[in-house]
C-alpha cells in the first residue's frame, strides 16, 4: 500500500511499507560527494563529547548543521486563507532538511537509544535532549581525566614515546572538558613525569634557562629515545672506548702477544686467526724501511702504527676519553672540580678558570662514556689551591663548554707520581709522603676540596704595546699586576704604565672578586619623592629599649608615619608580635578620621612585618614594602624619627631625675612634642598639616617638674590640705587633661608612686623633686677621700686624732655611678628574695603577673589538693623563687616565679627512692645543629611551662600552703602533692618518665646513645627532638611533620611555641645563606663584664707559650674568684669555643690553691676571650663527612708525669665533638702517650657512629670514621695484630682499637702536626696556628669587621 506519512513536523514525506518505513527514516541515503569514512560511529551512551564533535562536523559537510539551532518558521496569519507560493515553498524546504538533519542523528544512535528518541519532532530538540541528559551525565569526566594525568607514572619497562603519547591523550580529554593548563606547567610536569633511568637527562632538561614548548619537548624526547636506540645496538668493544688507549712501550706492554691481538682483531670480524704458541709467526725477511712510520725492519702493511690508527679511529688525539656519564649531569656550581678515575683527561668547562690559554687549532672532539662526542675549544693551565692551602697545577687541561662537570683525571694523577688513597668516603691525595689534599663522597662522585687560585688569562700582546719585541713574547696580564699591586684600582695600574714603570698590558677591567669582597661599600640610597596626599605611605619602625621596661612591662615602641604630613603615632608594647594588633588599631583611627585610605606601608625586613602583617597586608590591598637586606638606611624616616624621639626622651629623663622605667611616658610626651614643631622642608607643623589648624603651645610645660594637683572631690578632706604633689609626665590621650607621677600625699586614698590625670593643677617649672633630691644627697656625701690630702694640707689621719666627738669611721664614701645599665644588673644580681620582698618593688605588678601565671599552671594540672595533715607526716615547706629571663643581647625577656618545695628535708626510702633522670649532651645537640645544616632543615624550639609538674607522684607527700596563697577559712590545712613539683629529689625522673611514656606512645623512638633524642621516621618525613629538661629543639625533613609534633605536644602538655630556635641553653643559634651558627658572644661578654677588674685588655692566643706552670706551694691567691673564672670559662669552652679548652682544662688543675702565676694565665685567656667573643662555630652545608683528629703531649710538666690528650670532631665544616684532659695512667714514652689519646678519641668515634646509625637518611651502614694521628708509631701499634709489650694497660687499649678497626667503626690515618686539629687542645701555640686551627675547626667571627 503506497500513500505518504507524516514525518511529525507537518510536512508529507513518500511511505513505506513496515520495517521499510522504519529503515528509510533511519538511515538516510548518503550523497554522492560525501565520503562514508566521515560517518561517526553509533552513540551508545559513552564518549558523549567526542561523538557529539563527530557528529556536528559531518552535519556541517551536509549543510544540515543549521537545523541544530533553528526553530521551524511559521507561516504568516494573514497568509493562512491565501498562502504565498514562495512562502509554501521555503517552509517545506526547511521541513525537508531538518527530517534529514533528523534522520542521519538518529541513525547513528544503537537500537536501544533510537527507541528512545525516535517520536522527536524536530532536529533541534533531538540533539537539545541529547545534549542536556548525557553532558549532565559525564559531569565528572573532568575531574577522572585530571586524576589520570596526575596520577600517570611512566616506567622505565616501556617505550618512552608510547607512554609520552599516552600524556597527550589524556591532555586532550581535559581540554575536551574545558579546562585550561599553562603549557609551561605541562612541559614541567613531562619532565618530573620522565622515568628513573631518563634522569640524567631530565636533570639536563630542567635547569636549561631557555623555555621549552612543548612540542620541543616531545621532539627532544624522540630524539634522545632514537639515540639510545642506536647506543644499545653498539658492539661492546665500541662501548667500552676506554680500553682503547695507548701503548706504552718496553716489554711490559699489554697490547701485545697473541691475547690481544685477538682482541683487536675481534673489531674487524676475526678475518686473521690468532697466533698461538703451537704455530709460531715466521719471521719476516724484509730488510727495508716502513713507507708508513719511516721504521726499518717492516713493510707498511704490518706497521704496528697503522694498526693502531685503525683501531682508534673513533678517539681524537692522546685518546682522551670522559667515562663516567655522570658527567652529563646538570652541575649546580661550575667551580667545583671532581675526580674521575676514568677520564683520560682533564677537563675544565670555564674558560676564566685557566691561567694559559691556547685555542685548538684542529676540530678535536672528546668522546664520552655515552657516546656522544664534545668538541675540544682549547687547551691550557690551571691552578687549583686545595683547602689544604697547597695548590696543584694541572697542565694540558681541555676546555669542553659541553661538559657538566671540571673533572681531574685519576689516571694522568697515577701516571705523574700521585698517591690516591680511598677509605671512608673519603679521597687523600698524596705526592712523595707530602698530604696534598682531598675529597669526599657526594651524590655518588668524589668531589674535591678545591678552589682556583685567580681567574688570569694570558693575553698575547701586539709588537706596537712593547716597543717591537719578538711577536711570541707574551705580557704579564693586568690582573697579575693587579695582584701585585695589593689590589690597587685599575685608573692607578694604567698611570704607571703611562710612565713606563711598569711593562704596558691590555687592562682587564673585569671585576675582581677578592677586591669585591674585601672592598664593597653600600649603594647610596636613591632619593625618594614624597607622596602628596596623605595615607597614600605609611613609614612604620619597631625600637628595642633592651635593657629597661617601663612601669607596666613595656619593652618597645612602634611608630607609624605619614610620609606625606610626618605627623607620627607612637605605640608600647610590651612584646614584638603586638605590632599587627597597633598596626589595626591605627589603620582603624585614621582611615575614619581622614575618610581615606592607606595605600602603602615601607618597613625594614624586621619578623614582626613578615607573617601575619603582610597577610593582612595583602587582605586589606595594601603594598607592604620592604628595604633591602641589612639597609636600614632606605627606611630613613622611621630610622631617623626614632632617632631623636630616643635623644629627646633621654634628655627629658636626664634633666627631670626621674627613674628610666619612665622612659614611656617620656616617649610619648617626645612624639606629642615632635607633632607641633615645624618641618624644615614644608615650614608646617605636621600637625597642621594633619589636622588642617595651626597648634596650640601654652599648653605644654616642663616635663619632669613639679606640680600641685587639685585633690578630687571625693577624696578631698574638710581638714588638711587640698593638692597632692606630684611630678608632671606627660600629656593625657585624647584629653585636655595631664598626666601626673604622684610624689608625695598625705590623702589615704591616694598612695604615692602611682599615676594620676588631671586638668586642676599649678605647676612649677623650675622645680625637678628628683633632681633636687639627687643634688642634695651628693652634697651631703661630698668629703675628702682616705687616700688623699685636703686642700690645707692636714690629713686625714691628722684629723681622726684631734676628733673629740665620738669615733666614728671617716671612710670615704664616693658616689656609685651605675651607668645606664644599672637597673639591669639590679634585676639580674639582686632578684627579690622572698614573696613579700617582691611585692614592695617597684616591679610588684609583674612580679604579681609572674606569681598568678605560675598558681593557675599549678591549679590547671592538678598538682595538689587541701586537706588535713594525718598523723605521723610533716609537711615540707615552700617558698617562691624569683627569677629575670634575659635574651641573648641583655635585654630582659620576662619576669619568672617559681613555687619550689623544700626538697631537702625529704628523707630516703621513706620520700623518695630514685632521683636519676637522663640529660642530653651537648654534643647530641652540635651533631642534630649540623645535620639540619647539612640538609638546610628548620630548626623549632619549644617550651613546656612548668614541666616538673607533669609527673605522676607515688609517695605520699605534704606540703604547707604557699605564700600569697592560703585558702581562707583554711589556714591550717595542709597541700597533699598529686603530682611533682619543682624541689622534689624525684621531680626530674618523674617528669621524664612522663614524656618518655607520650613520646613512645606516638610512635618515636629513642636514639640507642642518647636517651633524650627522640626519632620519627614516616613515608611523608622524618623528625628529630632533642629534650633538655624542659627546652626542645625539633627539626624535620618538612614543616608539616614539624606542625603535626608540635600539635601531639600542646594536646598533653601546656606548651610554649617559640617558633624558630633562635637560643638554646644561652647559645644564639643564628642561620644564614653558608649554613647555621652556634655562638655565645653575649655570655662572653657577661663574663668580662663580671671579671673586669681581672682583664682589661687584648691577646691574640690563649697560652702563653713562655709561661710554665707549676702546683703553688704558698699561700693561694683568691681561690674563689679564680674558681668562679674556672668555671664560668668551662660552660664558653664546653658548649663553642673548643679553641679554649686546653688552656681552661691546665688552669683547671690548679683551683685549689692558684699563685701569682696562675692568675697571669687566667688573665691571658680572658684577654683571648675579649678578643674573640664574637667568636662561634659555622656549620655548612658541606662535607658530610664526620672525620676525627687525635693528638698527645708528652709530660709537659716536669714535676708531674702525666701526659695530656686531645681529640676533636668535625662534621659539615665544624667541630662536634672536643676534649682535652689529663692523662690518667703514666705513659713511658711518646708512642704510648699518642696510643692512649687514640683510645680516647676512638672511644668517642664509636659513640658518635652509633649516634648516626639511629638518624633517618644518613647512609647505612655508616663507614668507618677516620681518625688522623700524628704518630706513625702509634698507627702502626694500632695496625699490628698482636701486642707484646708488658703494659696491660695498653693492651687493654690495643685489643680495644683493634677491634674497632677489624669491625669497622674506625680507620687510623697519619697526619702531618702542622695540620692536625687536635694540636690546640695538648699544647700552646703561636698565633699563626691558632688561627689555623679555628678556622679547621669552623670557628670564625660573627662579624666581617672581626675577619
Amino acid at each position: 500500500m503506497s500513500g505518504t506519512v507524516n514525518n511529525g513536523t507537518g510536512g508529507n514525506q513518500p511511505a513505506a511499507n513496515g520495517a521499510g518505513q522504519l529503515a528509510a527514516l533511519a538511515a538516510p541515503t548518503l550523497p554522492s560527494n560525501i565520503s562514508a569514512a566521515l560517518t561517526p560511529d553509533k552513540f551508545d551512551g559513552t564518549n558523549f563529547k567526542q561523538w557529539q564533535q563527530k557528529m556536528h562536523f559531518f552535519l556541517t559537510t551536509l549543510n544540515l548543521a543549521k537545523y541544530l539551532v533553528e526553530t521551524k518558521p511559521q507561516m504568516p496569519a494573514e497568509q493562512e486563507a491565501n498562502p504565498d507560493p514562495r512562502v509554501h515553498m521555503t517552509l517545506e524546504n526547511w521541513e525537508q532538511g531538518d527530517f534529514l538533519c533528523r534522520g542521519y542523528i538518529q541513525s547513528r544512535l544503537v537500537d536501544q537509544l533510537f527507541n528512545v528518541y525516535s517520536e522527536v519532532k524536530t532536529a533541534k530538540e533531538l540533539w537539545e535532549a541529547l545534549d542536556k541528559k548525557y553532558k549532565t551525565f559525564n559531569v565528572g569526566s573532568g575531574k577522572f581525566a585530571a586524576a589520570k594525568f596526575l596520577n600517570f607514572v611512566m616506567v622505565d619497562s616501556k617505550p618512552i614515546m608510547d607512554q609520552v603519547h599516552d600524556l597527550q591523550m589524556i591532555l586532550q580529554e581535559i581540554s575536551d572538558e574545558g579546562m585550561k593548563i599553562c603549557e609551561t606547567f605541562t612541559v614541567n610536569c613531562f619532565i618530573e613525569k620522565l622515568p628513573p633511568g631518563w634522569a640524567d637527562f631530565k636533570n639536563y632538561l630542567a635547569f636549561k634557562q631557555k623555555a621549552l614548548t612543548l612540542a620541543n619537548l616531545i621532539s627532544r624526547l624522540q630524539n634522545e629515545s632514537l639515540k639510545r636506540e642506536r647506543a644499545e645496538t653498539v658492539q661492546t668493544h665500541d662501548a667500552n672506548v676506554a680500553e682503547f688507549r695507548s701503548k706504552p712501550k718496553g716489554r711490559f706492554n699489554p697490547n701485545k702477544g697473541p691475547l690481544n691481538k685477538v682482541a683487536n682483531q675481534a673489531s674487524t670480524g676475526f678475518k686473521k686467526q690468532a697466533q698461538s704458541p703451537q704455530f709460531p709467526k715466521k719471521k719476516s725477511g724484509f730488510s727495508g724501511k716502513c713507507n708508513h712510520c719511516g721504521k726499518v725492519g717492516h713493510r707498511g702493511a704490518d706497521c704496528r702504527s697503522k694498526a693502531k690508527e685503525k683501531n682508534q679511529a673513533n678517539l681524537t688525539e692522546d685518546d682522551m676519553v670522559a667515562v663516567v656519564t655522570e658527567a652529563n649531569m646538570v652541575e649546580e656550581n661550575p667551580m667545583l672540580w671532581w675526580y674521575d678515575t676514568g677520564a683520560t683527561t682533564h677537563i675544565c668547562i670555564d674558560r676564566q678558570m685557566f691561567s694559559t690559554y691556547q685555542k685548538s687549532k684542529e676540530d678535536a672532539r672528546l668522546l664520552m662514556g655515552n657516546v656522544s662526542h664534545s668538541k675540544i675549544e682549547g687547551t691550557g693551565k690551571v691552578v687549583l689551591k686545595m683547602t689544604s692551602g697547597r695548590e696543584l697545577t694541572l697542565n694540558n687541561v681541555k676546555h669542553v663548554p659541553d661538559m657538566r662537570k671540571n673533572l681531574i683525571s685519576g689516571t694522568l694523577m697515577s701516571k705523574h707520581g700521585f698517591a690516591i688513597n680511598f677509605e671512608s668516603d673519603q679521597l687523600i691525595l698524596r705526592k712523595n709522603g707530602v698530604f696534598i689534599g682531598k675529597g669526599f663522597v657526594k651524590d655518588g662522585l668524589i668531589k674535591m676540596c678545591v678552589s682556583p687560585v685567580q681567574r688570569n688569562i694570558v693575553v698575547p700582546v701586539s709588537n706596537d704595546l712593547i716597543n717591537k719585541k719578538p711577536v711570541a713574547y707574551l705580557v704579564e696580564s693586568s690582573n697579575i699586576w693587579h695582584e701585585r699591586l695589593g689590589h690597587v684600582n685599575y685608573k692607578s695600574i694604567e698611570r704607571l704604565m703611562n710612565l713606563d714603570l711598569i711593562p704596558k698590558c691590555k687592562i682587564n677591567k673585569d671585576k675582581c672578586e677578592i677586591c669585591v669582597q674585601a672592598k664593597l661599600t653600600k649603594t647610596p640610597s636613591p632619593h625618594v619623592e614624597r607622596t602628596t596626599e596623605p595615607l597614600g605611605l605609611i613609614h612604620t619602625d619597631l625600637c628595642d629599649l633592651k635593657y629597661v621596661q617601663t612601669r607596666g612591662g613595656k619593652k618597645y615602641f612602634v611608630t607609624f608615619i605619614d610620609d606625606c604630613t610626618r605627623y607620627c603615632y607612637v605605640y608600647l608594647l610590651r612584646s614584638k608580635d603586638e605590632v599587627l594588633e597597633k598596626f589595626k588599631e591605627y589603620k582603624t583611627e585614621v582611615e575614619n578620621q581622614l575618610g581615606k585610605t592607606i595605600k602603602m606601608v615601607r618597613s625594614d625586613r624586621g619578623g614582626e612585618y613578615d607573617g601575619p602583617f603582610n597577610a593582612f597586608c595583602q587582605e586589606k590591598g595594601i603594598i607592604h614594602q620592604t628595604t633591602a637586606p641589612y639597609s636600614p638606611e632606605s627606611n630613613g624616616v622611621s630610622e631617623r624619627k626614632n632617632r631623636t624621639l630616643k635623644e629627646m626622651m633621654n634628655a627629658m629623663l636626664q634633666e627631670s631625675g626621674l627613674p628610666q622605667n619612665l622612659w614611656g611616658e617620656a616617649l610619648l610626651a617626645t612624639n606629642y612634642i615632635l607633632n607641633k614643631i615645624p618641618h624644615k622642608v614644608t615650614g608646617k607643623t605636621p600637625y597642621e598639616l594633619w589636622k588642617g589648624s595651626a597648634p596650640s603651645y601654652k599648653y605644654l610645660k616642663v616635663w619632669g617638674c613639679l606640680a600641685k594637683v587639685q585633690v578630687p572631690p571625693p577624696k578631698k578632706v574638710s581638714i588638711g590640705p587640698k593638692t597632692v604633689d606630684c611630678i608632671f609626665i606627660g600629656y593625657a590621650h585624647n584629653s585636655s587633661a595631664y598626666r601626673f607621677l604622684v610624689h608625695k600625699s598625705d590623702i589615704p586614698d591616694i598612695h604615692a608612686n602611682t599615676i594620676i590625670e588631671s586638668r586642676n593643677v599649678s605647676f612649677f617649672e623650675n622645680i625637678f623633686p628628683c633632681k633636687d633630691r639627687q643634688k642634695l644627697k651628693r652634697t651631703h656625701d661630698a668629703i675628702v677621700p682616705a687616700n688623699e690630702t685636703s686642700t690645707s694640707g692636714t690629713s686625714v689621719t691628722e684629723a681622726e686624732e684631734n676628733e673629740v666627738e665620738p669615733r666614728r669611721s671617716k671612710r670615704a664614701r664616693k658616689e656609685k655611678s651605675f651607668g645606664d645599665e644599672y637597673l639591669v644588673v639590679f634585676l639580674c644580681e639582686n632578684e627579690p628574695r622572698t614573696y613579700s620582698e617582691a611585692m614592695s618593688t617597684p616591679e610588684a605588678d609583674l612580679w604579681k603577673e609572674a606569681v598568678n601565671s605560675e598558681m593557675d599552671s599549678i591549679l590547671q594540672n592538678h598538682t595538689y589538693i587541701i586537706t588535713d595533715l594525718p598523723p605521723g607526716f610533716k609537711a615540707l615547706g615552700c617558698r617562691w623563687i624569683f627569677k629575670t629571663k634575659l635574651k641573648t643581647d641583655g635585654a630582659i625577656d620576662k619576669y619568672k616565679a617559681r613555687l619550689v618545695v623544700q626538697g631537702f628535708r625529704q628523707v630516703e626510702g621513706l620520700d623518695f627512692f630514685d632521683t636519676y633522670s637522663p640529660v642530653t649532651r651537648i654534643t647530641s645537640i652540635r651533631i642534630l645543629i649540623a645535620i639540619a645544616s647539612l640538609r638546610d632543615l628548620e630548626i623549632h624550639q619549644m617550651d613546656v611551662k612548668t614541666a616538673f609538674l607533669n609527673g605522676d607522684l607515688e609517695e605520699e607527700i605534704y606540703m604547707k600552703q604557699p605564700e600569697g596563697f592560703v585558702t581562707p577559712g583554711q589556714e591550717h590545712k595542709v597541700c597533699k602533692l598529686v603530682k611533682s613539683l619543682y624541689g622534689l629529689k624525684q621531680a626530674p625522673k618523674q617528669w621524664h618518665e612522663k614524656f618518655d611514656h607520650v613520646m613512645m606512645s606516638n610512635g618515636f623512638s629513642i636514639n640507642e646513645c642518647d636517651k633524650c633524642i627522640y626519632v620519627k621516621n614516616t613515608p611523608s618525613g622524618y623528625v628529630l627532638l632533642c629534650l633538655y629538661v624542659d627546652d626542645m629543639l625539633i627539626m624535620g625533613s618538612n614543616k608539616d611533620i614539624i606542625q603535626q609534633t608540635k600539635n601531639m605536644l600542646k594536646s598533653q602538655f601546656d606548651m610554649k611555641d617559640m617558633g624558630l630556635a633562635d637560643v638554646i641553653l644561652g647559645i644564639k643559634i643564628t642561620r644564614t645563606s653558608e649554613g647555621i651558627t652556634l655562638s655565645q658572644e653575649h655570655y662572653a661578654e657577661k663574663i668580662l663584664e663580671r671579671f673586669k677588674k681581672y682583664s682589661n685588655g687584648t691577646a691574640k692566643t690563649p697560652v702563653d707559650t713562655q709561661l710554665h706552670l707549676t702546683k703553688n706551694s704558698g699561700e693561694g691567691v683568691s681561690q674563689v674568684e679564680y674558681a668562679r673564672i674556672i668555671g664560668s670559662l668551662m660552660y664558653l669552652t664546653n658548649c663553642t669555643r673548643p679553641d679554649l679548652a686546653h688552656a681552661v682544662n691546665v688552669l683547671s688543675r690548679y683551683t685549689s690553691n692558684p699563685g701569682h702565676t696562675h692568675w697571669k694565665a687566667i688573665t691571658r685567656v680572658l684577654n683571648y676571650v675579649r678578643h674573640t667573643k664574637s667568636y662561634g662555630l659555622h656549620y655548612g652545608k658541606e662535607p658530610a663527612v664526620l672525620e676525627g683528629y687525635s693528638d698527645a703531649n708528652w709530660i709537659s710538666d716536669s714535676k708531674n708525669s702525666k701526659s695530656t690528650s686531645g681529640y676533636v670532631f668535625t662534621l659539615g665544616g665544624a667541630a662536634i665533638s672536643w676534649k682535652s684532659s689529663k692523662q690518667t695512667l703514666l705513659a713511658r714514652s711518646t708512642m704510648e702517650s699518642e696510643f692512649i689519646a687514640l683510645d680516647k678519641a676512638a672511644e668517642e668515634a664509636e659513640w658518635l657512629r652509633n649516634f648516626l646509625e639511629d638518624i633517618p637518611m644518613w647512609e647505612k651502614p655508616v663507614p668507618a670514621l677516620r681518625v688522623h694521628c700524628d704518630s706513625q708509631s702509634a698507627i702502626a701499634r694500632a695496625l699490628n695484630t698482636l701486642y707484646n709489650g708488658k703494659s696491660r694497660h695498653i693492651r687493654r687499649r690495643h685489643k680495644t682499637i683493634r677491634h674497632l678497626i677489624t669491625t669497622g667503626v674506625i680507620s687510623v690515618d697519619y697526619i702531618k702536626s702542622a695540620d692536625n686539629l687536635a694540636d690546640p687542645f695538648t699544647k700552646g701555640l703561636t698565633r699563626d696556628q691558632v688561627l689555623k686551627s679555628s678556622k679547621g675547626m669552623g670557628l670564625l667571627p660573627m662579624t666581617k669587621e672581626d675577619v
